[in-house]
């Protein structure tokens, strides 16, 4: 007979038939595999069920003959028989459920590999701003948990589903053969017995959901206390944190006591109801055997399904909610995968070509053929350009400057000017509003991404290096840069004489982000990446804001070096690193509101020579 299934939160999706749908996309690559999966699985159902339904003729004939008078040696020959015949039954049966698991193993790894490389790669031609306006954990969720539901569901929850379903419907045909009076009160009582389920869950289910919230009260109190416990000391509170967490504490056992207890008597009061179902069918048929409408073996084999009969609803039920929230976690990575790519705007966009060690801009015509290559410069230019990231909130208003071939132009203000905004624009990170942005003369719109973002080279203040050899680490700047050229490249940025007292140099496996090196040295890793870049355009974006004076003065030997002969964009708190600026932009609310040299903006006793003197300090 059924029993309940268990209490569990149960995340449903918005959209069932595009949950669905996503699914079948990746479901009908492996649908061959699936086909037999289900034809095994349907081999195997058949056999069980008709392993059981064998007990009949068994006992009737040979165990308790209902006509004629087999001799001992007859019933012997026809028990054998019997047995052989069950037992052949039941291995086609195994054979059939290994096949179908095999099958099944075989096809879901596959779909699930194709959805993670889908997702993987989908999320690689992505705007920056997806990333901004989405935490890295929910991100990482999908790969995780929904990814991980999806799996489950698909190995086992869907196929268990479907043969829940046949097999629950094979049982109840075969009841209805050997007795339908039998047949009609085993039905008639099942759903008085889930009704008092139902009811039971019901009442306990608010219990459940009360003590989960008080679960995540003392977590999440527990942690609050460990991480502040110097705080917890330095002030004494140590007998408040204790009365506080004994209170919510209390309230855990509360909430958990009422839902175990009511989890606790669920189970009894079922397996009695079972109990009590059972033995009342089997006197019911005990009383038709007497009577002559029902032979014994037919009352075995009818009390034997009746047993079957819980078993697929409860697995059925168990597996219902895990369908669900595998449909809820796909429908969360097909938003995820409809999220529009990066694109260019353009069908023939101008590319990026190096001839020699010169880098061009090769550009082409409506019909794509080739127009003369124009030769790198590194000529930016921004013509009254305003952007905002939320409609109805401009962070930029109508900027313009520029820089030429060479130049070293620095933007200071403060946190939140949009400075950063500047370098995201340029970048193609984010889409101007209005105005144009123009590398040597050609705009950047019309500039394929991949080709722009190669002719910028970016050292940023977050210092990320990825589990790998420092060597690997520097070529990321060019995948395709020599052993040699990578040294030269450390040489450059000032790095190679602390990679070379690294215990293996180059070779030297870089652990958790560069956590087995100082922060000044993570940093000079990031400009020899940018240096192997060889990219005419420099872009540094608070490059040694979180390194001491000392080593950004290491530091700034290796970026000077790197900064000769192209166009850099600086981005500084530290006004003494700005100082050599060609242009210096002193930026507020989105407005350049001074502009000129180090020199100029001192003379100009304005908002920079009140940073620079200390009289006003960056907020």
């Amino acid at each position: 007979m059924p029993k309940p299934a268990q209490n569990k939160a149960m995340q449903k999706p918005k959209d069932m038939k595009k949950s669905l749908f996503f699914i079948w996309k990746y479901i009908k690559t492996q649908k061959l595999e699936i086909f037999f999966a289900a034809l095994m699985m349907l081999i195997n159902i058949f056999t069980s069920l008709q392993a059981t339904n064998r007990l009949q003729p068994i006992i009737d004939n040979f165990l308790q003959p209902i006509t004629g008078n087999p001799t001992v040696a007859e019933r012997m020959a026809g028990l054998l028989s019997g047995i052989i015949g069950i037992g052949i039954f039941y291995l086609i049966s195994v054979i059939a459920a290994y096949l179908q698991s095999r099958l099944m193993l075989h096809a879901t790894q596959k779909i699930i590999n194709r959805l993670r490389n889908d997702l993987f790669s989908h999320l690689q031609t992505l705007p920056i701003k997806y990333y901004d306006s989405h935490t890295h954990g929910e991100l990482m969720s999908r790969f995780t948990n929904d990814v991980d539901t999806l799996n489950d569901a698909l190995g086992n929850s869907l196929i268990a589903l479907l043969s829940c379903s046949l097999t629950l419907v094979g049982i109840i045909a075969l009841m209805f053969s050997k007795s339908l009076f039998l047949t009609l009160i085993t039905l008639a009582l099942t759903p008085v017995m889930l009704f008092v389920a139902q009811k039971i869950m019901k009442s306990s289910s608010k219990y459940f959901i009360e003590q989960q919230k008080n679960l995540g009260r003392v977590n999440g109190y527990i942690e609050e206390i460990m991480t502040g416990e110097k705080v917890v000391k330095v002030f004494c509170h140590e007998e408040k944190v204790k009365a506080e967490f004994e209170k919510i504490n209390e309230d855990l056992r509360i909430a958990a006591t009422k839902a175990q207890g009511y989890s606790g008597v669920m189970m009894p009061i079922m397996m009695n109801s079972n109990n009590a179902i059972y033995s009342l069918i089997a006197m019911i048929g005990g009383l038709l055997s007497i009577s002559g409408y029902l032979s014994v073996g037919g009352l075995v084999v009818f009390l034997n399904l009746m047993k079957q009969f819980g078993r697929p609803i409860n697995e059925a039920s168990s597996q219902f909610n895990a369908v669900i929230t595998a449909l809820a976690g796909a429908e969360r990575i097909a938003d995820i995968m409809e999220q529009q790519p990066e694109s260019d705007d353009y069908l023939y966009p101008t590319e990026l070509v190096k001839i020699g060690d010169e880098f061009y801009w090769q550009q082409y015509d409506k019909e794509g053929q080739k127009k003369d290559a124009i030769p790198v410069k590194g000529d930016v230019r921004f013509i009254d350009v305003t952007f905002s990231y939320v409609p109805q909130k401009t962070i930029l208003k109508d900027i313009s400057l520029y820089a030429k071939p060479g130049q070293k132009i620095a933007f200071v203000g403060s946190t939140g000017a949009g400075k950063t905004t500047i370098i995201n624009l340029l970048t193609r990170f984010y889409d101007i509003d209005d105005g144009m942005i123009t590398i040597d003369g050609i705009d950047i719109k019309t500039i394929q991404r991949e080709s722009l973002r190669k002719a910028l080279s970016m050292v940023l203040q977050d210092t990320h290096l990825f589990t790998g050899t420092v060597r690997e680490n520097i070529r990321y700047g060019r995948l395709d840069a020599t052993d040699e050229e990578i040294e030269e490249a450390a040489k450059l940025a000032s790095a190679h004489s602390f990679i070379s007292r690294l215990p293996h140099g180059y070779d030297t496996v870089i652990e958790g982000d560069g956590a087995n090196l100082s922060q000044g040295q993570r940093q000079l890793l990031n400009i020899s990446r940018a240096a192997v870049a060889d990219a005419p355009i420099l872009i540094l974006d608070e490059a040694t804001s979180s390194v001491d004076t000392r080593t950004e003065r290491h530091i700034e030997h290796g970026l000077d070096r790197l900064m000769t002969g192209r166009t850099t964009f600086v981005i500084a708190h530290r006004l003494s690193t700005v100082r050599n600026s060609k242009a210096i932009m002193v930026m507020e609310h989105g407005e350049i509101i001074e502009r000129g040299t180090h020199e100029d903006l001192l003379g100009l006793k304005g908002r920079y020579y009140q940073l620079y003197t200390g009289k006003a300090e960056l907020d």
